[in-house]
């Protein structure tokens, strides 16, 4: 069985009078520990179709299936449960809060699952040494760098152990070392793990090191 699979999705938005297509008829499928990207330009429907495998975003029509789980038919609280516990998100822009330490924010997806506080921090810890950031774990997000807060966002994706890690152009706002480190870590981590990382990105530096590419043009898959 395949971990996800997508039967034939479409994606549409009504601008005006007008029918846009992020995703035309896209069926594709992903095996547990695949280290793969979706590339392609700008609005080629890449950020569309990891946000519904994410469950932050539906299709129009189609079918996604998750571990064999058709997703139209969980609720939001299912949903829910689903990206807590199984999806680690890497986002562009970090999304860490400001007012929280290194440590805090990686600790917040096991304190939303009621982690006790004591175990939640161990672990957290344990993630940042993973990223070579344990020395910083007090320090805010405004006194690290791009660098070490893009590290600090993949701590927090793999601190509930998720299935599937999921980075919307995780090294967009980095320079070349740091993007190449961050890469390293993130294929350390896939193989150590055998959690799936699905990217989008059109970063010719993150797909000289995917084990798999899928191109998007215009919604469609080429």
């Amino acid at each position: 069985m395949k971990l996800i699979e997508l039967q034939i999705i479409n994606k549409e938005y009504k601008l005006g009078q007008t029918q846009v297509y992020a995703l035309k008829d896209v069926s594709l499928s992903f095996d547990k520990g695949e280290f793969t990207a979706v590339w392609g330009p700008s609005g080629s429907g890449k950020t569309t179709l990891l946000n519904m495998i994410g469950t932050i975003d539906e299709p129009s029509s189609g079918t996604i299936l998750i571990n064999g789980k058709d997703v139209s038919k969980m609720s939001d609280n299912q949903k829910s449960d689903y990206r807590n516990n199984q999806i680690g998100f890497i986002f562009q822009n970090f999304n860490l809060i400001p007012v929280l330490s290194a440590v805090e924010n990686v600790m917040l997806p096991l304190q939303i699952r009621n982690v006790k506080t004591t175990i939640a921090k161990e672990k957290s810890m344990e993630r940042l040494k993973q990223v070579g950031l344990e020395h910083l774990a007090n320090n805010r997000p405004d006194k690290m760098s791009g660098g070490q807060r893009q590290r600090v966002a993949i701590a927090r994706a793999l601190v509930t152990d998720p299935e599937v890690v999921i980075a919307d152009e995780p090294t967009a706002n980095l320079d070349l070392a740091t993007s190449i480190n961050i890469i390293e870590i993130m294929q350390e981590l896939n193989k150590k793990d055998q959690a799936t990382f699905l990217f989008s990105t059109h970063d010719q530096r993150l797909l000289d090191r995917m084990n798999r590419l899928v191109k998007l043009e215009d919604g469609h898959v080429v």
